[in-house]
């Protein structure tokens, strides 16, 4: 919802992230979202241009355009907002240390379920 009385703050900005799900969490069925996945490296908020600045968490991540469109879109209905720029990493730094300790483990968790099971017998 656009606000026009208020200055922009960070954590307007984070609310709008928190809105997007990750879909690759989504389909292991943990549902984090961007800010829970530890994938935001950086916000910066220049007047009315905001700058997000995104890790993915693999150098395959074929999602990185459905995140550019998603961050823009929401965080660019923000009430003093002119323009949003996202840019992303190679994929190459992101580890699950950077999610909390619950989330952490419940993606682990999820992890496990989905690998295959190797018989060697």
């Amino acid at each position: 919802m656009k606000r026009p009385d208020l200055t922009l703050q960070r954590e307007d900005v984070l609310g709008c992230l928190r809105e997007i799900i990750d879909p690759c969490s989504a389909a292991n069925g943990t549902n984090f979202n961007l800010v829970e996945m530890g994938v935001i490296k950086g916000i910066e908020i220049r007047g009315r241009v905001v700058s997000v600045d995104l890790r993915l968490t693999s150098p395959a991540c074929f999602m990185l355009e459905f995140f550019i469109t998603e961050i823009q879109r929401r965080v660019g209905s923000l009430s003093g907002v002119e323009s949003v720029e996202v840019q992303a990493d190679g994929g190459f730094d992101w580890d699950p240390s950077m999610m909390d300790q619950e989330r952490r483990s419940r993606y682990l968790n999820a992890l496990r379920r989905s690998l295959p099971v190797i018989n060697t017998n």
